[in-house]
């Protein structure tokens, strides 16, 4: 029995109703935009690649100054006991971190090196994180757009290399958002992302694969170069780790826009619908415009390892 209709919430270690969890309108995740968070997928009542998301969570939160330190172990905890009010059904879970209540920017001065000599520094500001998981229902995706193919539009916004942030997932995904508006305006399902360089860094929320000579490339995230704009996903090292096991030749490099329009296959992750194949790039067709064979290959293999560790519970 699912404890709200249609949604289960955690809400600083108590399940609340959708009325009862308050946001402060003091919280950094509000004020300014500070926070992360991170979108898994359950099914049969278990959390796909849990470790891999809380461990990038914490990467983001240390690396970042949100936090000095996150334990993931009750953390995972917190996401079991929200599925289990939830039930077995498949589940799109959503852990949201902020800074909490807190000024941010008389945060930022008084953690700032006081100029005076022999004047002890500020003691530092104590934040109160807000910590929330929401489960509600996991998002259909129809089988036709995997046995066919989307298409994609070119963003007209650059992602900047200096922007340490940039490979991190945080709050500030109205520029992602409004670029996803963008492509569903114009009929494509994901806008392609390129840096300031002009290489191609991500979709507005995947990562982005490509196929050339039986070789599968993508760019280097950030966890792999530390001036890569592009976010280490999930759903990326998943695949990645599959294409090693099929014996699939992988290197992560630096992609032009000539590299996309000429590769034999296109496709795009996350942990969401895990292999999406792109067909069409606008008007300029991917390869012979349907899903190639490596791409179909990966997304059996993708819907294989989610069934192996994610059983259904014995009858």
């Amino acid at each position: 029995m699912r404890y709200l209709v249609g949604m289960v919430i955690w809400f600083n270690g108590s399940f609340l109703g959708a009325d009862n969890a308050k946001l402060s309108p003091l919280d950094a995740g509000l004020q300014h935009g500070v926070g992360l968070f991170e979108t898994l997928q359950a099914r049969n009542g278990k959390v796909f690649r849990l470790q891999d998301h809380l461990q990038r969570l914490r990467r983001s939160a240390t690396e970042l100054q949100l936090m000095s330190s996150l334990h993931i172990e009750p953390l995972a905890q917190a996401v079991g006991e929200v599925l289990k009010k939830w039930g077995d059904s498949d589940a799109r879970v959503r852990i949201t971190l902020t800074g909490g209540v807190v000024n941010m920017l008389r945060a930022a001065r008084e953690a700032a090196p006081v100029e005076k000599p022999n004047t002890p520094e500020p003691a530092p500001v104590r934040t109160d994180p807000t910590l929330l998981i929401v489960a509600s229902a996991a998002t259909p995706f129809p089988v036709e757009l995997f046995q066919r193919g989307v298409g994609v539009m070119v963003s007209d916004q650059r992602v900047s290399n200096s922007d340490r942030f940039a490979a991190h997932k945080t709050l500030a995904y109205w520029p992602r958002l409004f670029a996803l508006r963008q492509a569903a305006q114009s009929g494509a399902s994901e806008s392609l992302w390129f840096d300031t360089r002009g290489h191609l860094a991500c979709g507005c929320t995947s990562n982005v694969f490509l196929v050339k000579g039986g070789e599968l490339l993508t760019p280097p995230a950030g966890d792999e170069d530390s001036a890569s704009p592009v976010l280490p996903g999930i759903a990326r090292k998943t695949i990645m780790e599959i294409a090693h096991a099929q014996g699939a030749r992988v290197r992560s490099q630096a992609l032009l826009i000539d590299d996309v329009l000429s590769a034999d296959e296109c496709f795009l992750t996350n942990a969401a619908w895990g292999v999406l194949p792109v067909v069409r790039v606008e008007n300029a067709k991917i390869g012979s415009g349907i899903p190639g064979q490596l791409s179909g290959q990966l997304r059996e293999g993708w819907l294989q390892l989610v069934a192996a560790q994610c059983p259904a519970p014995a009858n």
